[in-house]
C-alpha cells in the first residue's frame, strides 16, 4: 500500500494540538477577568473551539479519505470471495451507511433543539431509517460519492464540535430532549463525538480496501497483507491524540 502520510507534518500537528489546551486556558483566565465585555482574548477563545475541528477535517480528508491498495497477483488460497465476501460487504456496508445516518440526525438533532427550540427533529421509524441505509449504500457503492459522502461527514463532525464547544462556553447542559443523550454513558460529548467519527472512519477503510477498483465486479477481494494494517495504526495514532487534548479542555 501506498503511505502519504508525511510524518514530520503528523508529529507537528500533535505536538500543537497537546499545546493548544493550554494556551487555550491563558485566553480563558484573561477573558475571565473581563467576563461581561467582548474583549480580545474573548474572541480568540471562541474562535479556538474551531482550530481541532478543522485539524481533524484536513487530517481525515487527506490520509483517510483517498486509499490507494496495491493489487498484487490473486491467489486462490489469499482471497475472499462467495458467501464469506457477500456477508463481509452486507455487514460492513449496512453498518457503515448506519453510522453516516444516525450521526447525521444527530447533527439536525442539536441544531434543532439549540436554536430552534420547540421544533424537534422527529426520529425516524424503522422503514424510514432503511431507507436511509438503503439509499446511503447506494452512495457508497459507487467512487465518486463516496468521496461526497466522507466529506459530508467531515463537515458534520465540525459542527457537531462547534456546538459542543457553544454548549460548554455557555454552560448549557445535554438532557433527554437531545438524541446526543442516548450515548450519555460516557459523560462526555466530546468523547462521543470522537468514538462515532473513529467507528466510521475504520469502517470507511475496510469498506475501500473491499470495494477497491474492481473487487465487487470480480466478486473477489484479496485477503489483507501485514501493510494494509498499517491505516489503522495511523487513524488510532492520531485520534488517540485528539482524545487527549479533549480530554484537557473538558
Amino acid at each position: 500500500m501506498i503511505i502519504k502520510n508525511n510524518t514530520t507534518k503528523l508529529f507537528v500537528t500533535l505536538t500543537f494540538l497537546l499545546i493548544l489546551p493550554f494556551v487555550q486556558k491563558q485566553w480563558l483566565n484573561l477573558y475571565s477577568l473581563n467576563i461581561n465585555d467582548i474583549s480580545f482574548y474573548s474572541i480568540l477563545y471562541y474562535l479556538s473551539g474551531a482550530i481541532c475541528p478543522s485539524l481533524v477535517f484536513i487530517n481525515s480528508l487527506k490520509n483517510y479519505t483517498y486509499y490507494d491498495f496495491t493489487k498484487n497477483k490473486i491467489h486462490s488460497l489469499k482471497i475472499i470471495k462467495g458467501k464469506r465476501l457477500l456477508f463481509l460487504v452486507a455487514i460492513n456496508l449496512i453498518f457503515l451507511s448506519y453510522l453516516i445516518a444516525d450521526y447525521i440526525y444527530i447533527n439536525f438533532d442539536l441544531i434543532f433543539n439549540l436554536f430552534l427550540e420547540g421544533n424537534n427533529v422527529p426520529k425516524p421509524d424503522i422503514p424510514q431509517l432503511s431507507f436511509f441505509i438503503f439509499l446511503i449504500s447506494i452512495l457508497l457503492i459507487f467512487k465518486e460519492t463516496r468521496f461526497l459522502l466522507k466529506k459530508m461527514i467531515l463537515v458534520n463532525f465540525v459542527l457537531i464540535s462547534l456546538y459542543l464547544w457553544h454548549l460548554q462556553i455557555n454552560n448549557i447542559s445535554v438532557d433527554y430532549q437531545f438524541y446526543l443523550y442516548r450515548y450519555f454513558g460516557l459523560n462526555d460529548l466530546n468523547l462521543i463525538n470522537l468514538f462515532i467519527l473513529v467507528a466510521i472512519e475504520i469502517s470507511f477503510y475496510t469498506w475501500s480496501f473491499i470495494s477497491y477498483k474492481t473487487n465487487l465486479s470480480d466478486w473477489i477481494v484479496p485477503k489483507p497483507q501485514k501493510g494494509d494494517f498499517i491505516p489503522f495504526l495511523n487513524i488510532f495514532i492520531f485520534y488517540f491524540f485528539i482524545i487527549i487534548y479533549y480530554s484537557i479542555i473538558t
